[in-house]
């Protein structure tokens, strides 16, 4: 426990196959330093170490970059790139324009798709980011879902390292590049952005087109309510 922040009180652990990459850390965001070697690691267990093993279904000719383990019932469509390290679970679908591009931890049941673009990154069991998507040094949880247009801001245009809120505390978390840490079953909406350090914990709602800056703890709805005028046209 880390005042409400360790990874057992973001994620239900058992709702992962990966749940050693969080052996050891304070805060859910430390494991973000981990991915890349708890990936290869991985890699060298299943004998996908500098080749790749494919046990799934391929549809015409994605490519697939050698450190690449993907595992049975996983489709990956034509179109697709992915780059290693990279490690895809069972029953997963990578669909056509998909672009993984390297530390890339997939759990049972994801689906990557269309025009998004992923790295560092880790998806829990059924973890859902289906259109246009950017998600960069950023873990989601069991059925996460990302709506269409969804961009994970990883860097702030300072590039200074990105500090977290906790209690009382501003904790520096020594990361120049830390998207967002995502709980299980969050729905975000539409086009939002999520902004570098973002913690969303479980159950919560983030309304389309939002621009999410900071912690919303669980089961809450951060709702955006734009401004809109409609008057009557008057040209004719």
């Amino acid at each position: 426990m880390a005042n409400g922040f360790g990874p057992g009180d973001i994620w239900d652990l058992s709702k992962t196959h990966h749940a050693g990459l969080y052996k050891g850390c304070e805060y859910a965001w430390d494991a973000l330093k981990r991915i890349n070697d708890y990936v290869v690691a991985k890699l060298k267990e299943v004998g996908a170490e500098g080749k790749t093993v494919n046990k799934g279904k391929l549809l015409g000719s994605p490519f697939i970059d050698k450190n690449v383990f993907i595992d049975e019932g996983t489709v990956v469509e034509h179109g697709a790139m992915i780059k290693g390290p990279c490690y895809i679970g069972k029953n997963c679908e990578i669909r056509n324009g998909a672009y993984l591009r390297g530390s890339v931890l997939v759990d049972d049941g994801t689906v990557i798709g269309n025009s998004c673009e992923v790295k560092n990154a880790v998806f829990h069991e059924k973890g859902n980011v289906p259109h246009f998507a950017y998600v960069g040094d950023s873990i989601l949880g069991f059925k996460a879902h990302f709506g269409a247009g969804v961009k994970v801001s990883n860097v702030k245009l300072t590039w200074e390292t990105i500090k977290v809120k906790v209690g009382s505390q501003t904790v520096d978390t020594g990361l120049k590049k830390f998207g967002a840490i995502v709980g299980d079953e969050v729905d975000v909406g539409c086009n939002a952005v999520l902004n570098p350090g973002s913690i969303i914990k479980r159950r919560c709602i983030v309304y389309p087109l939002s621009s999410f800056r900071g912690i919303l703890e669980p089961e809450q709805i951060y709702k955006t309510k734009p401004g809109a005028e409609i008057v009557k046209r008057e040209d004719r």
